[in-house]
């Protein structure tokens, strides 16, 4: 595969980890943020969405993804 390759990996009672050549757009396409590695949040309590500030641990949220 390119080099352009993106990578999803859902962390245990964490965030999205995505790698590679990745791009964050907002809905009106302007792009938020390009970089190697993001991490989005699932827990819905991050108040920096769509990106994780850690809330995920003072929330206790728990997945059932397995490491």
């Amino acid at each position: 595969m390119s080099e352009d390759r993106v990578s999803i990996t859902p962390l245990v009672d964490g965030p999205l980890e995505v790698s590679g050549a990745v791009r964050v757009n907002a809905s009106d396409g302007a792009e938020i943020r390009s970089a190697d590695k993001v991490y989005l949040c699932r827990c819905g309590a991050s108040e920096k969405k769509p990106f994780c500030d850690g809330s995920h641990k003072k929330i206790g949220f728990v997945s059932d993804v397995e490491a």
